[in-house]
């Protein structure tokens, strides 16, 4: 008896010990809920109740620091005073000239200031076009109506990463003979450029489209002395490109509007004007596994003829200041403008294409053989220790396009 008096004394204090926790937790439970629905208060609106039918007001800010139930604003005046019946006749007539004319500046302020208002009386402000009118893009590169083919271009140097950025827009009055190929530009930038750039326009007609940037990294003490060469093929069905025109674009004083569209002109290759002493017009290609370089005097013209004895034109080839070989063409006779169609080929390693060149001679054989002949013009091709311009271009056409002949004219020098 005695120990199960002691067990059911043990449970007894068990049962009460649990009864007391659980009544502390649930205490402690409605606390806490009590507690969360304290802190969430109703807010009351501190905007004063306007009525349905009020005027609406528009708070303006005057730049004074404002507690929230103290906001500035101001009221624009809304009627005119329009009983002048009681003052006489010269008071009424003067009365009403400055109303009308307070009514004109307010009118004059109102449209000012803008068309967006609260119920059209109290100006909020609009957006004045005018200010931010654009000239259509057409009025900008539109091509020059009835002249020759032009390129339409801009130029901007970066000096933080010293890259010069050409923006390629668009051709203008192409030759109706390429409107149907697809049209080719190829850009370098002279004298020391060996990789041309090319872009090839988005469509074919007489205004092609090109909208392309190309980047040359030239640091800014070179990009002065540079010029930009722009060249424009006309490419084929069949891959053959035939030569439209180029642009020689020097840029020294050229680089402070950066960014402006720019037209030039293309100087056609069969068109351009003679220079004093004449030009010719020469045919190179190079063979890198024949190690050939193959050399075509085609024509020239404009020549200062001295007699009628006729005209031959000598080409060699020097690696430094070392002659290597000497050719000459036949004596073409009586003619100003003689066509020679003269070929001929000098053994050229590759190694050595930085280091030579060649150098054309037209001379005109006097009538006695003993004398030396009179020379009419020199001109000379080759990398940019020996040319620059169109003379460095020609051969650097050479070297990148191997195997296929790059013709083009060229004025002839004194010889120094």
């Amino acid at each position: 008896m005695t120990d199960q008096g002691l067990l059911l004394a043990v449970g007894l204090s068990v049962g009460l010990l649990l009864l007391v926790l659980l009544l502390i937790l649930t205490m402690c439970w409605l606390r806490m809920k009590k507690n969360k629905q304290a802190q969430y208060q109703e807010l009351i609106g501190t905007a004063p109740s306007v009525p349905l039918h009020s005027t609406p007001v528009i708070p303006v800010s005057q730049g004074v620091c404002a507690r929230p139930e103290e906001v500035p604003f101001s009221l624009p005046p809304r009627f005119i005073p329009q009983n002048t019946g009681c003052l006489r006749d010269d008071e009424s007539e003067e009365k009403a000239k400055k109303i009308r004319m307070q009514t004109d500046v307010r009118q004059d302020v109102l449209a000012h200031r803008g068309s967006l208002s609260v119920g059209s009386w109290y100006p909020v402000g609009s957006v004045l076009a005018g200010l931010y009118s654009v000239a259509p893009l057409n009025e900008v590169v539109a091509p020059p109506l009835g002249m020759a083919t032009r390129l339409c271009f801009s130029v901007e140097y970066r000096h933080s990463s010293e890259q010069l950025l050409v923006s390629l827009l668009r051709l203008g009055n192409l030759l109706p003979r390429f409107h149907s190929n697809m049209t080719l530009v190829e850009l370098r930038l002279l004298p020391d450029d060996r990789r041309p750039r090319q872009a090839k326009a988005r469509g074919t007609g007489p205004d092609p489209e090109f909208n392309d940037c190309l980047i040359f990294q030239v640091s800014a003490v070179c990009v002065l002395r540079s010029t930009l060469s722009v060249c424009v093929l006309s490419v084929q069905k069949d891959g053959k490109r035939h030569a439209v025109g180029r642009v020689l674009f020097p840029l020294e004083g050229e680089l402070g509007q950066a960014g402006r569209v720019l037209w030039r002109d293309l100087d056609p290759e069969e068109e351009t004007q003679c220079s004093e002493l004449g030009d010719v017009q020469v045919s190179l290609s190079y063979s890198s596994p024949l190690q050939r370089l193959s050399v075509v005097v085609l024509r020239a013209r404009g020549l200062q003829l001295l007699t009628d004895a006729g005209v031959c034109v000598q080409v060699s080839l020097q690696i430094h200041t070392q002659m290597v070989k000497m050719k000459s063409s036949c004596v073409v006779r009586g003619e100003q403008d003689p066509i020679f169609n003269y070929r001929m080929t000098f053994k050229l390693r590759p190694q050595h294409l930085d280091e030579a060149c060649l150098r054309f001679e037209l001379q005109q054989p006097k009538d006695r053989r003993s004398e030396p002949p009179a020379l009419l013009g020199v001109l000379v091709l080759g990398p940019f220790m020996y040319a620059r311009g169109l003379q460095l271009q020609h051969w650097m056409d050479m070297i990148n396009n191997t195997q296929e002949p790059v013709r083009m004219w060229h004025r002839l020098g004194r010889a120094i």
